[in-house]
């Protein structure tokens, strides 16, 4: 097996399921997959598409910065999952609000349901070299 260093922290939700926050394999960092749950409730946050497109996002920089990286500036892939790709431009909007003006790569792909019934979820994958 690899020489990897799962990544785990406070500033982002956990759950019992068998999986990490993060998996660091040399200076690459596979962040899991999150919904728009806030880490100190464990539940999905209340609000618009936006709002929760934010608190995924946080979520993710808080494994990064656990990792030894420097947040959203580190991510150089993010895939989107939406249940519906009408908030799709919702989303690109806050999503663009919290990258600025360099981005990482990403993908976006609706699909017919995701766990807990949230709406929107990604994952991210982190430079850190």
């Amino acid at each position: 097996m690899a020489d990897t260093d799962p990544i785990e922290t406070d500033g982002a939700p956990s759950n019992d399921n068998p999986y990490s926050q993060g998996v660091r394999a040399g200076d690459t960092l596979y962040v899991s997959g999150y919904g728009p749950v806030d880490p100190d409730t464990g539940e999905s946050v209340d609000g618009d598409i936006e709002v929760q497109t934010k608190r995924i996002l946080e979520n993710i920089a808080a494994v990064v910065d656990e990792a030894g990286g420097d947040g959203l500036a580190d991510v150089v892939k993010v895939t989107v999952y939406l249940t519906d790709l009408e908030d799709y431009e919702r989303v690109n909007e806050a999503y663009g609000e919290q990258f600025g003006d360099k981005p990482p790569a990403r993908v976006c792909v609706e699909v017919s349901r995701l766990p807990e019934d949230v709406r929107v979820e990604m994952d991210a994958t982190a430079y850190l070299g």
